[in-house]
């Protein structure tokens, strides 16, 4: 399973794997009870590879927040933590976050892709580094 298979789909709850491509979208997997469903063009989709994180000088890929997290361990707290808890979690993770224009419901959404990840038994060890986008 690789980060640029893995997506967010605007109104489905979960994360999926990208399967095949058809002519009009997507045939995706659910990450949670393996479920095939197709994605049209009707649907905002969002590859997590993609996505990034504002702090006061860049953006972070998500997927360094991913390694980072992992890095912590045993750490990870609840998506369903209060909004004081889930900041101060991810200002331990991400210490120099934007937090105009990250929003407690954005650190709700990471945290909850992290744990659907890590159920899926992702292999966080394999998230390439910034070096690689250079290329």
């Amino acid at each position: 399973m690789q980060l640029e298979k893995i997506v967010a789909v605007s109104g489905k709850p979960g994360l999926f794997e990208i399967v095949s491509q058809t002519k009009g979208g997507l045939i995706v997997q659910s990450l949670a009870d393996k479920k095939r469903i197709p994605i049209n063009a009707m649907h905002n989709v969002s590859v997590l590879n993609d996505i990034a994180i504002y702090t006061y000088d860049d953006e972070i890929p998500l997927r360094n927040i991913f390694k980072s997290i992992a890095e912590k361990g045993d750490e990870v707290i609840s998506h369903k933590e209060s909004n004081a808890n889930l900041i101060s979690f991810f200002s331990k993770v991400l210490p120099d976050f934007d937090e105009d224009r990250v929003y407690p419901s954005n650190i709700k959404k990471i945290i909850q892709w992290y744990a659907i990840l890590s159920t899926s038994k992702f292999d966080f060890s394999s998230i390439k580094e910034d070096a690689d986008e250079e290329e």
